[in-house]
């Protein structure tokens, strides 16, 4: 996780995509986050319980690792890749919860996948943190919390993802809980998932308005353009 989360805050540093896929696969993150879906849907709280506090021992590791990393790089420009992961949407959600379905998959094949590597490249767990780690660094807050909220959103709906598919497949469960517990479970599985949502569908809106006026100051600018084209055509004639 260390060496991982070093290798990641380079390529970010650097701006080296190749180098953050890299740190991608090595990293351990994606474990512990399919653990704890996993042992909801198998009502194994023991898993859940070892699952959450590896993924928080890891969180702590990665950030911590990352702000000292920061801290000491002498170079304190964001880069492309860094601001690529402040502005999470609706997509970001579609992307974790799609990933976090692909994965439970994955672990419920008895052969051999390459799934696995796929959903820890796709879903991007490791730079978020560095780039959380960049801007405590440097106090960048806008930067620290929406890389923080990305990252939020794929434990999230990577974990719900596997309930939810390890629930579809009906995968026998460890033990029964009971009534008060499970209701408690649904509430705040409930209050998460609204939590990480809301924000990201008027994010999602934001940036589908974006697109609408970039596209339309495109055709704008098109139209405004091509009279002079003609009239200086016309005048070299």
């Amino acid at each position: 996780m260390f060496f991982a989360i070093l290798i990641a805050s380079v390529g970010l540093n650097v701006n080296s995509t190749a180098v953050i896929i890299g740190a991608m696969l090595i990293s351990p993150l994606m474990a512990p986050i399919v653990g704890v879906g996993y042992g909801a849907a198998i009502s194994d709280l023991k898993l859940m319980r070892s699952s959450a506090s590896t993924l928080i021992g890891f969180t702590l590791v990665s950030l911590l690792t990352s702000i000292v990393y920061f801290s000491l790089s002498p170079l304190d420009e964001p880069s492309s890749e860094m601001m690529a992961r402040t502005s999470p949407n609706l997509w970001d959600v579609l992307i974790a919860a799609f990933g976090g379905a692909a994965g439970m998959v994955a672990v419920t094949r008895r052969s051999f996948t390459n799934i696995a590597p796929g959903v820890a490249i796709a879903t991007a767990l490791m730079p978020p943190l560095c780039t959380v780690g960049f801007g405590i660094a440097h106090l960048r807050w806008d930067m620290a919390a929406g890389a923080f909220y990305l990252f939020l959103i794929n434990s999230i709906f990577i974990a719900s993802a596997t309930l939810v598919v390890g629930r579809i497949l009906r995968l026998p469960k460890q033990q029964e809980l009971s009534e008060r517990t499970v209701k408690l479970h649904r509430w705040v599985i409930t209050a998460c998932l609204m939590a990480v949502l809301v924000p990201s569908i008027w994010q999602g809106y934001r940036f589908v308005q974006h697109e609408y006026f970039r596209s339309a100051a495109n055709v704008a600018g098109n139209c405004a353009v091509r009279p002079f084209q003609l009239f200086g055509a016309k005048s070299i004639r």
